[in-house]
């Protein structure tokens, strides 16, 4: 009966069949952006800082396996196999698949601040699980706590920041959050630079990752819920007086308007909720669906949601399947096999060169455009990731046979070692600045409906991908040869960047109860590109 109760609903949540509207249609249809602000006040900065070291955690995490890989030695009773690196590596992300799909149900339960508290908990136990177990698969136990950890907050964290903030800095205050990431990846190799000649240092690398997570468990009780999500729970007044501190004037017309046009979502949501939901009275009309399978459904069956489904979890995949956290978690491994007598250091170069670049793009983003940046960064990086192919393949490996690995820890320095950081550099830049930080951006694409569930979906996306690299990288150094691995990460990044000039609209500037007029009857490509022209000559 499930079955015949989705098809009904998806009957009832299909849009309807007719011409696209004109230009100017749409673009009335999008007039009812946010007002812009003029300024970010303390308190949108207290927050977007506060949420933001969820992202420090991520990223100390990120950057603190490179080096804990070189320095463990055989502290966990036995030297580690390739094996063991990669099931070490991957399960944080496998349980960060697991976690993110889970996360976005409770976080339309429990509210996005309630995850965010839970992930606290979950950092601080699997941290401080990993700096005392003394055993391979104690480690990977610590390393999956994480996961669950790092699903969770990779996917509330961007979702909290974008719902609480003004259109208009959107886009700025989710990057900041990913400079906070690149962030904890440089600490992490700093530390793991300072700590990695100590006697079981590496202990004290992962166990520190415990600290940052009490601090924003403490500073996170201090703040709201997102308005947003107050709304949906009845809680209006509530969200009143959250909107009137994130845009602080003289008057409260500006966050009246917010107001008003997320409970507008709201009551559309709902009237299309009583259609199918038994617990409304007198509605005897179709058998009963639970919340997820009318979620869901509302997800697949509607075609502007289907498609910012689909662009969501292309971005999210494209960020991973580029490569870009194999030589976030290997670097170190990598560095030290060339023939690099601090791979840990040369590593930080890669780390800078991330949060530099994040930088730049926190500055550039809703002045720019997603979909510009995107388009122009795309190929720095296929630029970069084939310049190390070629890079690797002077370096004289023997054949596919023979352990690629092993033979890179026994040559001796070459100066082709040093132009692989070099295309490294370059392939870091062009993620940072482009991918890395945009498809962290995915909360904006999706109704309030489904914006926590097709979020998950896209996080659950990215999780899965890398678990695939985290696990297959260095097999596939191995066996592959790194020229061809290499290769293969510039065609999958080939193959992104048709897919997002084709399916990707500019959203920079939209409120986040406008994307569904852009997507209702398309891509919205086009129209995305003409509409801030169109605005200009109706101002003029």
């Amino acid at each position: 009966m499930a079955g015949e109760d989705t098809v009904a609903a998806a009957s009832l949540l299909r849009e309807p069949e007719s011409p696209r509207d004109s230009l100017d249609d749409l673009n009335g249809s999008l007039g009812s952006e946010e007002p812009a602000s003029s300024s970010l006040n303390a308190f949108i900065w207290a927050l977007s800082f506060t949420a933001g070291i969820s992202g420090l955690l991520f990223g100390y995490d990120t950057g603190v396996i490179s080096a804990t890989l070189v320095s463990i030695g055989s502290d966990l009773s036995r030297p580690m196999s390739t094996l063991d690196k990669s099931l070490i590596t991957s399960s944080t992300s496998l349980f960060a698949l697991i976690a993110s799909p889970l996360a976005s149900v409770l976080a339309d339960r429990l509210g996005r601040k309630s995850v965010i508290l839970v992930a606290d908990v979950l950092f601080a136990v699997g941290a401080l699980w990993q700096a005392v177990t003394g055993s391979v698969a104690g480690m990977i136990i610590g390393r999956s706590i994480v996961g669950l950890a790092v699903g969770g907050a990779s996917l509330v964290v961007p979702l909290y920041i974008s719902e609480l903030s003004p259109s208009a800095f959107r886009g700025m205050l989710v990057t900041l959050s990913i400079l906070f990431i690149t962030g904890g990846q440089v600490i992490a190799y700093v530390l793991g630079y300072a700590l990695a000649q100590k006697a079981h240092g590496w202990r004290w690398m992962v166990g520190l990752g415990a600290l940052p997570a009490f601090v924003q468990f403490a500073l996170l009780l201090m703040l709201p819920e997102t308005p947003r999500w107050l709304v949906k729970a009845g809680k209006e007044d509530v969200a009143r007086n959250v909107l009137k501190k994130v845009y602080a004037s003289k008057n409260n017309m500006n966050s009246e308007r917010v107001l008003r046009s997320i409970q507008k979502e709201v009551k559309d949501e709902e009237a299309t909720s009583k259609l199918v939901n038994p617990a409304v009275p007198g509605n005897d009309s179709l058998p009963s669906l639970t919340h997820f399978q009318y979620r869901m459904t509302e997800l697949l069956f509607v075609g502007g949601n289907r498609r910012a489904l689909m662009i969501a979890c292309m971005l999210q995949g494209l960020q991973q399947l580029c490569g870009f956290n194999s030589i976030m978690y290997f670097s170190a491994t990598m560095f030290s096999l060339l023939g690099f007598t601090s791979p840990i250091l040369t590593s930080l170069s890669v780390a800078l060169t991330n949060f530099a670049c994040t930088l730049i793009a926190l500055l550039i983003i809703d002045r720019v455009g997603r979909r510009a940046i995107l388009l122009r960064s795309i190929p720095v990086m296929i630029f970069g990731l084939v310049l190390c192919s070629i890079s690797y393949s002077f370096l004289g490996f023997p054949s596919q046979d023979v352990n690629i690995l092993q033979d890179i820890g026994s040559a001796v320095y070459s100066p082709w070692a040093t132009f692989i950081v070099v295309s490294l550099v370059i392939f870091v830049c062009g993620y940072a600045n482009g991918v890395g930080n945009i498809a962290w951006q995915q909360s904006e694409l999706f109704p309030l409906s489904v914006r926590s569930l097709g979020s998950g979906i896209a996080t659950a996306t990215n999780w899965g991908s890398n678990f695939v690299i985290g696990l297959t990288f260095l097999p596939m150094m191995e066996y592959l040869t790194p020229v061809w691995t290499f290769a293969l990460y510039a065609l999958i990044c080939l193959g992104g960047w048709v897919c997002a000039w084709r399916i990707y609209p500019e959203t920079k500037g939209l409120g986040l109860e406008d994307m569904r007029g852009l997507l209702k009857d398309g891509w919205g490509v086009k129209e995305s590109l003409e509409r801030p022209m169109s605005s200009r000559r109706r101002r003029h």
